[in-house]
């Protein structure tokens, strides 16, 4: 792709790194852009300094938030003792957008892949066992997506949990295995924590 200014091909190369867009795409975005007022591209900019500069992690729960401690966790309205283990913010958003849980997240930050070099220590699990060794939860909720990783991180966490009193639960298989929470609607997904099993029960029928 041949450029007729040195600018548009730097813009272009940078949207380019972005995934699942192509050069021509980009070169879309660019020439959008060049069509905005000045104010319009700064803020636009803006938004992605502040992104990377200003974002931080709950110290609670570990989810991406403006504050210290996120506005799920801080919640006085939210069940403290009920917690829902999910790989990412994109599958916290996935059960917070179906309106049927009312309890906290824990966000593991991945799933344990060896194919990936990803194990255990690489994830949010131990701050999960701390809490559950000082009493603080009464149900942990695995749900993470049906795939093999899916599974191999949560038989990890069940291992990890098991010795402690609390009840370890996982989402219903109204999520097809394979799947990943994110492309799941909502009342499937709704229905999938309201009708939630123990995690036992669900090795006995593998």
């Amino acid at each position: 792709m041949n450029f007729s200014s040195k600018l548009i091909e730097e813009a272009v190369n940078e949207f380019s790194k972005l995934p699942g867009v192509g050069k021509r795409t980009a070169l879309r975005f660019v020439l959008h852009l060049m069509k905005l007022n000045k104010n319009e591209v700064d803020q636009f900019g803006n938004s992605f300094i502040r992104l990377r500069s200003e974002i931080c992690y709950c110290e609670k729960c570990h989810n991406i938030s403006d504050k210290n401690v996120c506005e799920v966790c801080s919640n006085p309205h939210r069940d403290q003792s009920t917690v829902c283990v999910v790989e990412d913010i994109r599958d916290f958003m996935a059960i917070e957008n179906t309106q049927q849980y009312r309890g906290v997240y824990h966000v593991l930050g991945g799933i344990i892949s060896p194919m990936d070099g990803i194990g255990p220590s690489d994830l949010n699990i131990e701050t999960l066992v701390k809490k559950a060794a000082v009493g603080e939860i009464k149900e942990v909720i695995m749900a993470l997506s049906t795939t093999m990783e899916g599974d191999t991180t949560n038989f990890y966490i069940y291992k990890r949990l098991k010795e402690f009193n609390l009840t370890i639960s996982t989402i219903a298989r109204g999520i097809a295995i394979g799947d990943e929470l994110e492309y799941a609607d909502e009342v499937t997904l709704g229905r999938s924590i309201v009708n939630r099993t123990l995690y036992e029960n669900s090795l006995s029928v593998k």
